[in-house]
Parts: structure tokens; C-alpha cells; sequence
């Protein structure tokens, strides 16, 4: 794999942390997750627990070797240093400061391991008036301006379902260890960076950010609808809903034709995409006159053979039986001891010498305690 030979000390709990030190993991990093004895990451007790374990642990933390120490000890910190100097990488997710309180700033980390890469993601960033408050992903959805974009014009903002700063920040945090091992190969040098839930989501607002530094207008909660192309969005059929997404021009006169709408292509109203979308509801309502009179299932088989992006709207419980997520494999079924079959998510890249597997389960807690200990030359623990 990729990260085979680098070794990673996961000091993080919960999700933002796991999530990017699992994608480490996956792409062949020894990671060794540092947890407090007897209770370990709150989130082996959190989601849907099938037969006492926690399958939403599992997803972020397999491909791990667990060691259980007490970091509020001196004998704890010992051994973690022991360890960081074993080590490429360290990952918190502490909020700024605590590595310093407990004797590993970046300094000392860079002291114990010369060349090591120290990252930290934290909600606000490492510095600034918010550096010392606690952030949530719906904190984070709410203060970085994405949740003021989703939902129906008139209606409140609306969070985003799945914890996006949480993911996008473990994205943007694996992105960077990977990125200053490579800066490290040609260097020598080691790096330190910061990720935080509220710059991953700031820099994922796109074309919304860039409209209004031109504009000087704030965007509109558009729903459905695409803010600055028409038609776009989600159309009745006889049986449900379908997604067409005719981003551009060419697009457009493609779903027209394979609609039978040739006559709406001379509409003067419909001219431009600027004009579609001061008509949007017009243009909606011509498309959907159309749409309504056939099933889904219809209208996804004409409008892709006539290379017009489109879709169905699958739930969850739909997305993993649909013969593409099949076919490529996203959920993977593993044994877990503790937990029997165990169905995770798996990492979406496809390496050509190396695809994605399941090297080790998720870790018990404390579970490689002593055989992390024996590489580092210490005595196995104590009950």
C-alpha cells in the first residue's frame, strides 16, 4: 500500500481525527490509536449498537492498533514519548494548547522526533478569537455560511445530514499529513499543520463564495434548484420524483428533444440559461408536463441514452442495493471479533497495485497494549 512503513499516533476520538487517520490506515500506515484505559473513544458506546457493538467505531477505526495509556500519568507520557519517537506522524484533535499543556508542543515533538509531521484538527484553527471554543459539526455547519445555503427560499436554514465539517476536515487533514511526507522525502524536514471544521467548510462553498465577492449580494437558499442554471433540480414523474441536472446549453437541447419538447426550444423566454432562470418556474412547468405522464424508471432510461445527466432519488436503505455502488464495492463486510459480520464503508480510491481491504479490524480498546509496548522495548502492561 501506499503509506506502508509510515506510522501514524492517533491521539484522536470521535470523528473529524478518526476519519482522517483512518484514511491513513487504509492506504497501508501503521496507525496506532493512543485511548485512556477503561473507557477509550466515547464513540465505541455511540450509534446503533447491533449485539453491544458500535458498527459507527468500526467504520472509523479499523486498519488500527489500539494501546490503552494514561496521558494525565507520568508513566503515560513516557511511553507516548517512547512512542512519537517510533513515529512519522502524530494526529490531535485536542483543542489548541492541550499538546502543550501535556509536553508535546510542536517543538518538542520536533525534538523527540526530528523530521515528524504534527497535525491538529480543531473546529476554529490554531489561532483567533474563536481558537479556544468548542465546535461541533452543526456549530461548524451554522458559523461557515453552508447551512444558510440549504433548504427553500423562506425557510430557516437547514444542516446538511451527514456531519460534513467532520469528514471534510479528516479529508483536508490526511491530505496534508500525505502532502508534508512527500515535502519530507525531498527536504528532510518535518511539518507541522492545522485543520479546522470551519475552513473545511468555508472552502467548500464554492461558486457561492466567489458570486458574492464579485456580486456583493449574498446568495438565496434555492432548495432543489441549482442558484444560476435552469432548468435543474428534482421533476415529477408519474410514480416519484427524477433528478436532471442539464447544466449547460447543450444540455438543455438534449432534454428537450428527448422529452418531445422540440416547439419549448423556440420559446423566446427560454432562450439563454440567464433567461431560464428568471423563468425557472415557467420552464419547470413545461418540463414537467412532460415528465408526469411516465415513471422514473422511464425517463432515466430515455434521458441518459440521450446523454442528459439524470438520475433517481435512492435513500440510504436503496443506495447500497443500486447495481453501481454493487459493482464498485463501497460497503464491505468483514468479521470483527466482538462484533460477528461487520458492514463498513470502504475507501472510495482505487489504487492499481494495491486495492482497499480490511488488513486488521477495528482494534478493542487497549487491545495492542503490549505488543506495542514489546516494539518499543517496555515491559508488557500492568493489570
Amino acid at each position: 500500500m501506499s503509506l506502508s512503513g509510515i506510522r501514524v499516533v492517533d491521539l484522536t476520538r470521535v470523528l473529524s481525527g478518526p476519519f482522517c487517520t483512518a484514511l491513513l490506515a487504509d492506504m497501508g500506515a501503521d496507525v496506532i490509536k493512543v485511548e485512556a484505559p477503561g473507557e477509550g473513544d466515547q464513540v465505541r458506546g455511540q450509534g446503533y449498537l447491533k449485539d453491544g457493538y458500535s458498527w459507527y467505531f468500526a467504520n472509523f477505526n479499523r486498519n488500527k492498533r489500539s494501546i490503552a495509556l494514561d496521558l494525565y500519568s507520568p508513566e503515560g507520557r513516557a511511553v507516548l514519548e517512547r512512542l512519537i519517537a517510533t513515529a512519522d506522524v502524530v494526529v490531535d484533535n485536542f483543542r489548541p494548547g492541550v499538546m502543550d499543556k501535556m509536553g508535546f508542543s510542536r517543538e518538542r515533538l520536533e525534538a523527540i522526533r526530528p523530521g515528524i509531521v504534527a497535525a491538529s484538527v480543531n473546529g476554529f484553527g490554531a489561532t483567533g478569537p474563536y481558537a479556544d471554543r468548542p465546535a461541533f459539526d452543526f456549530i461548524a455547519q451554522a458559523m461557515s455560511g453552508f447551512m444558510s445555503l440549504n433548504g427553500r427560499a423562506g425557510d430557516p436554514p437547514l444542516r446538511a445530514g451527514p456531519p460534513v465539517s467532520d469528514m471534510v476536515a479528516g479529508l483536508y487533514g490526511a491530505l496534508g499529513i500525505v502532502a508534508a511526507l512527500v515535502g519530507r522525502e525531498r527536504t528532510g524536514r518535518g511539518e507541522a499543520l492545522d485543520v479546522s471544521l470551519l475552513g473545511g467548510l468555508v472552502s467548500f462553498l464554492g461558486f457561492h463564495a466567489t458570486n458574492y465577492f464579485a456580486s456583493g449580494a449574498a446568495p438565496p437558499r434555492t432548495g432543489n434548484d441549482h442558484p444560476i442554471a435552469a432548468p435543474y433540480g428534482l421533476f415529477a414523474t408519474a410514480d416519484g420524483e427524477v433528478a436532471i441536472a442539464p447544466s449547460s446549453d447543450v444540455f438543455y437541447e438534449r432534454l428537450m428533444r428527448a422529452l418531445g419538447l422540440d416547439e419549448a426550444l423556440a420559446d423566446p423566454r427560454f432562450a439563454t440559461n440567464d433567461l431560464r432562470v428568471a423563468n425557472r418556474a415557467a420552464i419547470n412547468g413545461v418540463i414537467e408536463g412532460a415528465t408526469r405522464a411516465r415513471p422514473s424508471a422511464h425517463w432515466i432510461e430515455v434521458l441518459n441514452r440521450a446523454g442528459v445527466p439524470c438520475g433517481p432519488v435512492l435513500g440510504v436503505e436503496e443506495v447500497f442495493e443500486d447495481p453501481q455502488v454493487r459493482h464498485q464495492g463501497l460497503a464491505v463486510t468483514y468479521d470483527q471479533p466482538g462484533g460477528g459480520e461487520v458492514t463498513v464503508l470502504r475507501l472510495p480510491v482505487d489504487f492499481s497495485r494495491g486495492p482497499f481491504r480490511i488488513r486488521r479490524p477495528a482494534p478493542g480498546l487497549g487491545e495492542h497494549t503490549d505488543e506495542i509496548l514489546a516494539e518499543l522495548g517496555l515491559s508488557p502492561a500492568r493489570e
